[in-house]
C-alpha cells in the first residue's frame, strides 16, 4: 500500500488553525508572529529530542520555520497545520541525523546549556516548582533525552510525538506518512527500547512505576 493510499484512509479532520493558515497565506505579519508564538517552542522541544547533536536543535528549528514560511502557499490543507509543520520537522531532523552520521562523530550530550536553546528547554519545567524540584526535573529531562537518542530513530520520533508532544495515533500516522498499525508498533517497540535504556541510566525513572502510558 502506498503512502498516499494510507493517508487517504484516515478520517478527515478540521484544522483548528484554519484562520491562522488564511493569515499566513495572505502574508499577514501578525500571523507569522502568532505562528512562532504557538509552535516554535513545542517544535524546538520535539527537534531537540530527535537530532543526535542537541546543540544543533535551534538551527534545525530555524530551518523548519523558514520552510514553513516559504511553502505555506503550497499547503493544500489536506491535514492540519500542526501535522504539516511536524511533518517538515520530522523530515528536517532526519536529514540532520543523516548529515551527522556522514560528517561527524556521534556525541551524546547530557544537557544543552547555552543561549536560546536552554530558554526553550526550560519552558518545559513547571513554573511552580522550587529550585530543588526545578533542578531535579531538568536532570530527569536530560536523562530522558540521552536515553531517547540511543534508540532507533524511527521508534524515537513515534514515542516523542505520542508521549511528549501528545499527538493522537492518527496525527502521528499523517505526520510520518505511515499506517496506524505501524504507528502502534513503533510506539510499543520504542517504549520497550526506551525502558531498557532508562534501566541503564536511571532505574528510578523507569516507566511503569510512575504512570507510563501503555495503551
Amino acid at each position: 500500500m502506498s503512502r498516499g493510499t494510507r493517508l487517504r484512509s484516515l478520517p478527515a479532520v478540521t484544522d483548528p488553525d484554519a484562520a491562522l493558515v488564511r493569515g499566513l497565506k495572505c502574508e499577514a505579519p501578525e500571523s507569522y508572529r502568532e505562528l512562532l508564538d504557538r509552535y516554535q517552542g513545542p517544535v524546538f522541544a520535539y527537534v531537540w529530542r530527535l537530532v543526535d547533536d542537541p546543540s544543533e536543535a535551534e538551527d534545525v528549528t530555524q530551518d523548519i520555520f523558514v520552510k514553513v514560511f516559504r511553502k505555506i502557499g503550497d499547503f493544500r490543507e489536506d491535514c492540519t497545520l500542526k501535522t504539516w509543520i511536524y511533518r517538515i520537522a520530522a523530515h528536517e531532523s532526519s536529514n540532520r541525523r543523516r548529515w551527522f552520521s556522514r560528517h561527524r562523530l556521534r556525541e551524546v550530550a547530557a544537557s544543552v546549556r547555552d543561549g536560546q536553546a536552554i530558554a526553550y528547554v526550560d519552558q518545559l519545567a513547571h513554573p511552580g516548582r522550587g529550585p530543588f524540584e526545578h533542578t531535579e526535573a531538568r536532570e530527569h529531562r536530560d536523562i530522558l533525552s540521552v536515553a531517547l537518542r540511543e534508540i532507533d530513530p524511527r521508534f524515537r520520533e513515534a514515542v516523542v510525538l505520542r508521549d511528549i508532544s501528545g499527538f493522537s495515533y492518527n496525527e502521528i500516522a499523517e505526520t510520518l506518512g505511515i499506517s496506524l498499525g505501524t504507528v502502534k508498533s513503533r510506539i510499543m517497540r520504542g517504549r520497550e527500547a526506551l525502558k531498557r535504556q532508562l534501566l541503564r541510566h536511571a532505574p528510578a525513572l523507569v516507566p511503569g512505576n510512575n504512570g507510563w502510558q501503555t495503551e
